[in-house]
Formats: C-alpha cells, sequence, structure tokens
C-alpha cells in the first residue's frame, strides 16, 4: 500500500494529533476535512490528515478557521499550490507584525506589575505608622479586657 492510499479512521486521527473526535467532525461541518463514508464510519487519506495537520498548525499560530480554509481550498485551483505559498507567506509576515505587537504590549505590562511589585514590598517592609500600631495595641487591650471579663 503506497503512502498516499493508507487511510486513518476517526480514533486514530484524534490520537495521533490529541484531538477529540468531535473537533475532527466540527472541521468536517465547517468544510475543512472532507472524509469519505463508509457506512457510519469515516474514513481519512492521507491528504486529509495533512490537511488536519495545516489546521492544527494554523489554529496554533493564531489563525481563524476561515483563513485557514481560504489558504487549503487554493491548494485545489490550479497553480495552487504556488499560490496556496504566496498566500501563507503574506499571512505569516501579518501575524509575526501582530505577535510581535502583543509581545511588546505583555513586556510592558509585566514591566508596570514587577513596578508595582516593588512599591508593594517597599511599604509592606517599612514599619506600620504609629498611629496604627496604637490601634492594633488598644485592640489587643480591649480584647484581653472582654475576654477576662467573660471568665
Amino acid at each position: 500500500m503506497a503512502k498516499s492510499d493508507k487511510t486513518y479512521s476517526i480514533s486514530e486521527l484524534s490520537k495521533e494529533f490529541s484531538v477529540t473526535p468531535r473537533a475532527l467532525r466540527f472541521y468536517e461541518d465547517k468544510g475543512l476535512l472532507a472524509p469519505r463514508r463508509e457506512g457510519l464510519s469515516r474514513i481519512y487519506s492521507a491528504r486529509e490528515r495533512g490537511r488536519l495537520q495545516l489546521i492544527l498548525r494554523g489554529k496554533r499560530l493564531g489563525f481563524p478557521l476561515t483563513e485557514i480554509k481560504g489558504v487549503l481550498d487554493l491548494y485545489d485551483l490550479e497553480n495552487g499550490e504556488r499560490m496556496q505559498m504566496q498566500t501563507v507567506a503574506k499571512k505569516f509576515r501579518q501575524r509575526l507584525i501582530a505577535l510581535k505587537a502583543q509581545r511588546e504590549d505583555l513586556e510592558h505590562a509585566i514591566e508596570e506589575i514587577e513596578r508595582g511589585i516593588a512599591w508593594l514590598d517597599e511599604k509592606l517592609a517599612a514599619p506600620a505608622p504609629a498611629k496604627a500600631s496604637g490601634a492594633a495595641r488598644a485592640y489587643e487591650q480591649e480584647a484581653r479586657r472582654r475576654l477576662e471579663g467573660a471568665s
């Protein structure tokens, strides 16, 4: 059996790619996968397995399913492989720009939180103001007096 003739069941692909059968059926409903049917069973070809790989890779990179489907559908056109590669290269560049912007935003947020923690730690390391410690002593004395009166 040639590699391209190999077929896969829904459970085999689910296990191999750590996805649920429900996810595979969802991708089928969205037109991303098209397994052939034998009775109630879905039979996935090597081509469908490759499409699943690309779907999952696209999701990991943050692409919406509609964009992933658009790229996969290009492959079916005449000269589709080249068009697909050009489209993917363009989308990758756009995604890279967006991810770098997100990283910069995250770095600023982390710096802000680190400064906040340092400020709070500094304030908490200093002794409490006399007024606050006096109030704490008064509370302790009142608590002791009430406990002694209750016995």
